[in-house]
């Protein structure tokens, strides 16, 4: 019988040319109706699913030979996008707002790639087709316009609103939080259209939002009624029958215990520690054998793969299993039998694992030990005699495991693990759901303890079935992309350290060595968080290519199954394998391994949603705590730096944006490979790690974002003095703000000038401060036109939107073009050349990629000449620079010399080359912006930042690899 993978595997030949389906059939031999029927079936299906495709001509092949890219939209709010291909070793492809086809966030689509980037830069293609709709409901807040009405998506990257037509409210009322099925989506420049399913509520009525949440990201709370009634068939207890029948090994024995939070109910997870004779250590990690009552194919089997994992949400938690199996039957409580699965490993002296054994067993735990008790008991001098009394014959037990921890964490260090120590928070609500309190969590031994055992754990299991070639699902983390690492080795440059490697890659023993080099320093925060942003995330696979972050070459996800699917899948391969000699036939073998991919991949969307809709309830409530602290004050430190402004982060998480607008005291310019925010004017230089002073200004509980502001933020300084007269000739001038100005002669050279340029004046802006009047001295004042293109510098005007201390009191409007815009297109208004908005890819670092306000790279053209500055005429004159009758008084208005796109020489001065100390934008191949050097104390300032000799590092006042600190203090590894 043929098989998709047969019909993929010919058409990806090389000599295949796409077939009709009679064709194919042909190849293929098949004789039979019935085979022909499943076949025209298969094809069908594959070419829905878009892993094939039909040529007009009723031709068959596979996208990749049609110029056509398979694979995931990930939109963004600004309205363009990136296609994640299903080929991962394929580049991403950048996809511009009005090439998206109507597609949405998380669509499978199909494209065209239209250009690509010189010396295999980034690509850039279009939306062809849609294979498969992922947003078939929306959650938004609904706006009742009468006859009709719409619903704002929460999800901003759903770009357009749902129109609502009246016979499809339901009853909804304006304001309220509403769930929309979408019944048609957009085409063209109408709006998708749909029809209210549910009413949540009014948006600002308790736990409506978390419930908004809830349904935007479709997380599933109810169970159906098939699932519940298996769950309540699974006995409560356990029988000694059973536990013969299935020769389990009897641990009841043993003096095993859990250690969990204070409020974990789904206790999956039971340890001990023995010294043996010979003075090894035996570790036995105990964890629920939830794949005995989880059954394969069953409802709660199928339940559990469409969730994927439990979600912890701040208020809740939506289980993967239900309660009755989760804290019942499964949770390993004290004092009762519980089917377990087991892994005992032997350490000797050098933590080499002597012998290990994996099998099936039953156990009775001590006690239900929590952090904090296990750590007051190892870390206080005194315990509080109650603790003692009760848990004293387990003190000895804690001992060994600390000693044995620690053993295993230095050496898991030594072998090059990378271990970052970033705070995570808590929040703490009330029964309405309103925070209260953020406390930070606690990584105290105990966590530790937990932590290096089922570490050593998951590696032993995967190990030993990646010998026995069994299908088996892994836990990896790939090396870092060989571009952002070079970057990340360019950065730490510019504090004096250096990271040795091979090429392009690196060991992660050379990453764990930096750590703990700057431990300690000013530069630990930056260069840490910067590390991390240069990682990959860890997902599932099929195949084990090792754990980076951890430096283990076997890694898997053996200790959770009670929140984890891939964890299930684990147990019931381990329970088979032992079942049958160590072996599965083949026919067993073909099926499981031909699911692992799927279950692999459906697994790591599913983390991800759940990571999201956890980020997310922690920002909605995060917002909701600062509320009533609008205009307090507070310390920080700054956890980020991007081209529109600069994040910080509070003593307890909270992070808020300080926006480049409100940084009135200097234009700032943002360096990428450095990370940082430099002042033009005075030099002040913010990077990542800096502690600063803020103030809460803004709370946006709709956009869940908190907005600060710098305290003694002084206003920006008045570039344009008030309007007097020459010494020279009695003519009204201004002094032109900025730089100092390269060229003239005799005293001028290298100083400010004075420059007059009436309204509806073109010149180079340098080239204009050059050419002006009279110098110190009093020499003969000239003036001298520009040429069209003539010098580097970007066309800059005024305007009242910039900040109040940009203004003259008179003259009109500044223009300036944001960085990245086309030249000769319409120049946004802004008084920050610094304050474009950040294109940067979802989820990852933020980068100035030289975007128009859609996104779209724009290649140079022609048009505006280089070193020209636009002015705007001021009220009461003509474009000419004429006054109408009736104005008021016209009057001249400076420029400062900005950067624009080109990149070029400054403007030509009296004598020679003058002028060229302007910030270049240019954009090189691959899109980057470069920035040459001011003159004086901004050309300091980046020498500082890019100095490279060790021992003089300038240092201005700057969890897990795999993936956000887990639940409970544990990582997800």
């Amino acid at each position: 019988m043929v098989t998709e993978q047969d019909i993929l595997n010919f058409m990806h030949e090389n000599a295949y040319k796409p077939m009709t389906y009679q064709e194919l059939e042909k190849h293929f031999g098949i004789d039979s109706a019935s085979e022909f029927k499943d076949f025209v079936k298969l094809l069908n299906d594959l070419e829905q699913s878009g892993h094939v495709l039909r040529t007009r001509n009723d031709r068959y092949g596979v996208p990749e030979r049609m110029n056509l890219i398979r694979g995931r939209l990930q939109a963004h709010p600004k309205g363009f996008g990136f296609l994640i291909p299903d080929d991962r070793d394929h580049p991403d492809v950048y996809i511009h707002a009005n090439d998206m086809n109507t597609a949405m966030n998380n669509d499978i689509i199909l494209v065209r790639v239209t250009s690509k980037g010189a010396a295999g830069g980034k690509l850039e293609g279009e939306v062809d087709r849609v294979v498969t709709r992922a947003n078939t409901r929306i959650v938004g807040t609904f706006q009742n316009h009468e006859s009709y009405g719409f619903v704002v998506p929460d999800d901003k990257r759903v770009q357009r609103d749902i129109f609502i037509p009246k016979n499809a409210f339901l009853g909804a009322a304006d304001g309220q939080k509403v769930v929309v099925n979408i019944v048609q989506y957009p085409e063209g420049r109408a709006a998708a259209q749909g029809e209210v399913i549910e009413i949540l509520g009014h948006k600002d009525d308790p736990g409506v939002d978390i419930l908004s949440i809830i349904r935007k990201f479709q997380l599933p709370e109810a169970f159906s009624e098939e699932v519940i009634s298996e769950a309540e068939s699974v006995p409560d207890s356990i029988t000694e029958e059973e536990i013969l029948s299935q020769k389990r090994r009897d641990l009841r024995g043993k003096r095993i215990v859990t250690i969990d939070g204070e409020d974990a109910k789904d206790l999956d997870d039971a340890v001990n520690v023995e010294r043996l004779p010979n003075g090894n250590y035996l570790l036995g990690v105990h964890i629920a054998d939830v794949s005995y009552y989880v059954t394969e194919n069953s409802a709660l089997d199928r339940e559990a793969y469409n969730r994927g994992c439990s979600v912890y949400l701040v208020d809740r938690v939506i289980p993967m299993l239900p309660h009755r199996l989760s804290n019942g039957i499964c949770s390993l409580n004290p004092q009762v039998d519980r089917l377990t699965m087991s892994c005992e490993m032997e350490f000797d002296a050098e933590l080499n694992v002597v012998r290990h054994d994996i099998f099936t067993s039953v156990i009775k735990t001590s006690e239900r030990m929590t952090y904090n008790n296990v750590r007051k008991l190892l870390t206080e001098e005194e315990p509080d005699a109650e603790l003692l009394e009760r848990y004293g014959y387990l003190v000895d037990d804690f001992k060994l495991m600390e000693e044995l921890a620690m053993k295993l964490r230095n050496r898991r260090i030594q072998r090059g693990a990378i271990d970052f120590d970033f705070q995570e928070s808590k929040i703490i609500v009330d029964k309405d759901g309103t925070p209260v309190d953020i406390v930070k969590r606690e990584r105290s031994i105990a966590e530790m303890i937990i932590e290096e055992f089922m570490l050593a754990a998951n590696e032993t299991v995967a190990e030993h079935f990646h010998w026995l070639k069994v299908p088996f699902l892994y836990r990896i983390h790939e090396d870092p992309d060989a571009e952002k690492l070079a970057h990340f080795m360019e950065f730490i440059t510019n504090f004096g350290y250096v990271v040795r490697g091979r090429g392009n890659t690196v060991h992660p023993r050379a990453l764990q060595s930096l750590l703990e080099e700057i431990k300690g320093t000013k530069e630990e925060t930056v260069i840490s968080t910067v590390m991390l942003r240069s990682m990959k995330q860890a997902r599932y696979d099929s195949n084990s290519i090792g754990h980076f972050g951890l430096a283990a070459e076997f890694y898997s996800h053996f200790t959770s199954p009670i929140r984890r699917y891939p964890d299930l899948i684990i147990h019931r391969v381990i329970r088979e394998v032992l079942e049958n000699g160590n072996a599965l036939t083949d026919k067993r073998s073909e099926y499981l391994r031909g699911r692992m991919d799927d279950i692999a991949e459906q697994s790591s969307q599913r983390e991800r949603v759940a990571v999201d809709a956890e980020r997310e309830t922690d920002a909605l409530k995060k917002a909701e705590f600062m509320l009533d602290k609008v205009g307090e004050e507070f310390e920080g430190i700054i956890s980020s730096v991007t081209s529109f402004g600069i994040f910080v982060e509070l003593e307890n998480t909270v992070e808020g944006l300080i926006r480049l607008s409100d940084m009135t005291d200097d234009y700032y310019h943002y360096h990428e490979m450095q990370h940082a925010l430099i002042g033009e004017r005075t030099s002040k230089i913010y990077r990542i790690g800096d502690e600063v002073k803020v103030r809460v200004g803004r709370v946006n509980m709709d956009e869940k974002t908190i907005d600060f502001e710098m305290v003694d933020m002084k206003p920006r300084s008045n570039k344009f003095s008030m309007l007097d007269r020459s010494k020279s000739g009695g003519q009204k001038k201004r002094v032109a703000g900025g730089r100092p100005v390269k060229g003239g002669r005799g005293k001028d050279r290298g100083r400010v000038r004075d420059v007059l340029v009436k309204p509806g004046t073109a010149v180079g802006a340098a080239g204009a401060a050059d050419a002006t009047g009279a110098s110190e001295g009093g020499g003969t004042k000239r003036r001298r036109r520009k040429k069209k293109g003539a010098s580097g510098e970007a066309p800059l005007g005024i305007t009242p939107a910039a900040a109040p201390g940009d203004m003259p009191s008179e003259g009109g409007s500044v223009t300036q073009e944001a960085p990245g815009a086309g030249r000769g297109r319409k120049r946004r208004k802004g008084g920050n050349p610094a304050a474009a908005p950040d294109t940067g890819r979802e989820n990852g670092p933020v980068t100035e990629s030289g975007e128009d306000g859609g996104g779209r790279r724009r290649k140079r053209k022609g048009g505006g000449a280089e070193g020209e500055a636009s002015v705007t005429p001021a009220p009461g004159t003509e474009p000419g620079g004429k006054r109408r009758k009736g104005d008021g008084p016209t009057r001249g208005v400076s420029l400062r010399g900005e950067s624009g796109e080109g990149g070029g020489q400054g403007g030509r001065g009296r004598r020679g080359r003058g002028a060229g100390d302007g910030a270049a934008s240019g954009r090189e191949s691959g899109g980057a912006r470069t920035e040459s050097t001011y003159s004086g104390n901004w050309a300091s300032s980046v020498n500082a930042l890019t100095k490279t000799v060790r021992g003089d590092r300038h240092t201005p006042d700057g969890r897990d690899p795999s993936e956000p600190g887990g639940r409970r203090g544990r990582p997800r590894r």
